[in-house]
């Protein structure tokens, strides 16, 4: 599939919106590194167990058991998707637009007390702050669900925010990253992409970015303009500034 990368500056309204914050982005001209966009659920923050356990008792609720196979099928990708693909696998006498308020629900009562973050995810978002680096949150949740979650990442780590409902068609194409670069004024050729899915990936591969994969649930093959770590503590700025080819 073909897409057309807004040119910096723009912010392609076919495409969607971003959420801006009141943090400054400013472009190192030092480095070939323009921006690092990051995926939220099982990237930052340790909640794509969250999501399951969430679809797993909803889905009891109504009488069905989840098959764990399952699991695979539905992680990474909009919640239009995965519970789609669980009501037809399941039969469950439910629509898609109940059962998306019932798993939003259930996922906002399962963070209310705790969000743990990946491990390096805390180091990471203050080197990047530190060194005024622009930074966006690319996610194929909801926007309720993001602005929950960032009151514990902290908002100030980005510059804006993009989330699943907000862009015309979210991971596994390329828009919410295309809006993202647009959104900071960036080439997507010159971000990196971090990400936890294959969805995820193939999101940010499409638009042209550089990825660094830190699978969560299924793994991920190393590829071209592809980096697979085991853990985000393996990933600091020189890290991301290495991914860039040398001007």
């Amino acid at each position: 599939m073909t897409s057309t990368v807004p040119a910096p500056g723009t912010l392609p309204q076919a495409l969607g919106s971003a959420r801006a914050t009141d943090t400054p982005t400013a472009h190192n001209p030092g480095s070939a590194l323009q921006a690092v966009l990051l995926d939220m659920d099982g990237t930052l923050v340790d909640t794509e167990g969250f999501w399951w356990d969430v679809e797993v008792e909803v889905f009891s609720r109504l009488g069905h058991a989840l098959d764990d196979s399952w699991r695979h099928v539905v992680v990474g990708g909009p919640m239009t998707r995965s519970a789609g693909f669980l009501i037809e696998a399941t039969g469950a006498d439910i629509d898609l637009a109940e059962l998306t308020v019932l798993l939003n629900q259930g996922f906002e009562e399962r963070i209310a007390d705790a969000l743990p973050l990946m491990p390096g995810a805390a180091r990471l978002l203050a080197e990047l702050t530190e060194y005024a680096v622009p930074t966006a949150l690319v996610s194929a949740s909801h926007r309720r669900i993001i602005d929950r979650v960032l009151g514990s990442l902290g908002s100030h780590h980005f510059g804006l925010s993009v989330a699943g409902d907000e862009v015309r068609r979210t991971k596994p194409h390329p828009d919410p990253y295309l809006v993202a670069a647009a959104g900071l004024g960036v080439d997507p050729t010159r971000c990196a992409v971090v990400e936890d899915t294959a969805t995820g990936v193939a999101a940010a591969e499409a638009a042209g970015c550089h990825v660094v994969a830190v699978p969560s649930v299924a793994p991920i093959a190393p590829a071209e303009r592809r980096t697979v770590v085991s853990s985000l503590e393996a990933v600091d700025l020189a890290f991301l500034r290495g991914l860039m080819p040398t001007r």
